[in-house]
């Protein structure tokens, strides 16, 4: 193939996402071929239905509802999956590879299930397989993982990874919005599916942060084994007490590096210091942060979704194939992740997490209620750092109480907590938030 020569792809899935890939083929082609000396050919898009309008109206013979179109091509070299979920895009993409072809992909879930085994195949048969877009959307955390960070010993990586919790949480912050109400905010601004689980509970983040850990740590990170909880219990004063204190609310996705080689792995909503870059990521915006023995602590920032984001990273990915598609030693080795006989094992318990504390619950108006919650949490050696009683009712004869705690074991902390809310004094536990220091 000599410079000047043309490149088919085929795109299965032309949503939102890769029709802003289809346009941005078409569109740019004059600044691609700038940039790798390459030619771009849209030549096949997979679609549920070709009868659909559709801007830009695609060439005629463009659009196909048969795979077999594209896998079995021989004259697409690069196939770009957008279409989600893990079946059938996931066998689609090990055919792509097993027959030669490049292979760009935003699928998160299909990186995070089966990326170690897809990263092997596709090094085995010489072809790149690139998936910048499946965690982070427009910030290029993927490929400094595989290139730039790659000389570093990873130490942790902490992040906001997805826009619509933190869409969410940044209303309730600002607004006081009860969640529920801030949801269908989210989901009439397009921010939140009509059905918004895998937002909501931390399983979108938990796919995300599976695919991140599993580059910097070199070793598979399963999802399913990612302690993971929702943003659903949070209140609005919530939101008033950790400002009073110090910090933000956010959903972080989290991995951290232990001496002997295993890894903490979790997504929840935790306390940030008002002080630290993640807390003031707001709104749809998403950050990681990567600490390095060699970088140190760095943060990148930008959009973590949309069309336009995506399609920035997947665009990137085809040019980096485009302009290294005649290299005759192939793509250059990928970082190795190591196929552990036992990947959970790998995978520190949150029983084994050792943080503070936020803590809030109802408690009946009266004295001695705190000296029966102190003893109960001494008794399970941990140490509060602070008690404010908030929001006195005495229609109920109620009172909230928030406690943050020194640095204690997880396990301890939930034993105590059972116990505190076994306490005829205490009307219910409303929430445990960790609090990142």
């Amino acid at each position: 193939m000599d410079g000047n020569s043309e490149v088919n792809i085929g795109l299965m899935g032309l949503g939102t996402v890769g029709g802003g890939v289809a346009a941005a083929l078409s569109g740019n082609a004059d600044a691609i071929r700038r940039k790798t000396g390459r030619t771009v050919r849209l030549r096949k898009a997979l679609v549920r239905d070709t009868a659909k309008a559709r801007q830009p109206v695609p060439p005629p013979g463009v659009l196909t509802t048969n795979p077999e179109d594209i896998l079995n091509d021989p004259e697409i070299q690069i196939v770009v999956e957008m279409m989600g979920g893990d079946s059938p895009a996931g066998s689609y993409l090990e055919r792509a590879l097993t027959a030669g072809k490049h292979v760009v992909t935003a699928n998160k879930e299909v990186m995070s299930r089966r990326g170690p085994a897809l990263q092997s195949l596709a090094q085995s048969q010489g072809v790149n397989l690139l998936f910048e877009a499946s965690a982070g959307g427009g910030i290029p955390i993927v490929g400094c993982l595989m290139s730039q960070l790659l000389a570093n010993d990873i130490r942790s990586i902490r992040s906001i990874i997805n826009g619509t919790t933190n869409y969410i949480l940044t209303r309730m912050a600002r607004s006081q919005t009860p969640f529920a109400e801030a949801l269908i905010e989210a989901q009439d601004r397009g921010y939140a599916e009509s059905d918004p689980t895998n937002d909501v509970e931390g399983i979108d983040a938990a796919y995300k942060l599976s695919v991140l850990g599993s580059l910097a740590f070199h070793q598979p990170i399963p999802h399913h084994v990612i302690h993971t909880e929702g943003i659903s219990r949070l209140a609005p004063e919530d939101f008033r007490y950790a400002a009073e204190l110090g910090y933000a609310i956010k959903s972080l996705a989290i991995a951290v590096a232990e001496p002997d080689g295993s890894v903490q792995a979790r997504v929840h909503p935790a306390l940030v210091p008002d002080d630290h870059l993640l807390a003031k990521v707001d709104g749809v915006y998403n950050a990681v942060e990567v600490t390095g023995d060699l970088c140190g602590q760095i943060i990148l920032h930008g959009q973590g979704a949309g069309r336009d984001a995506t399609t920035s990273a997947v665009m990137g990915d085809i040019l980096n194939i485009l302009r290294t598609i005649d290299n005759d030693a192939g793509p250059p080795p990928m970082p190795g992740i190591a196929g552990a006989d036992d990947p959970e094992g790998l995978l520190l318990p949150i029983d084994e997490l050792s943080s503070a504390y936020y803590l809030r619950l109802t408690c009946a108006d009266q004295a001695g209620v705190l000296a029966q919650i102190a003893r109960i949490l001494g008794d399970g050696n941990i140490s509060i750092a602070t008690v404010i009683q908030k929001d006195t009712d005495p229609g109920s004869g109620t009172a909230q109480l928030v406690i943050t705690t020194y640095p204690s074991r997880e396990s301890d902390v939930q034993t105590a907590l059972a116990a505190v809310a076994e306490l005829g004094v205490v009307v219910s536990v409303n929430n445990l938030i960790r609090i990142e220091q």
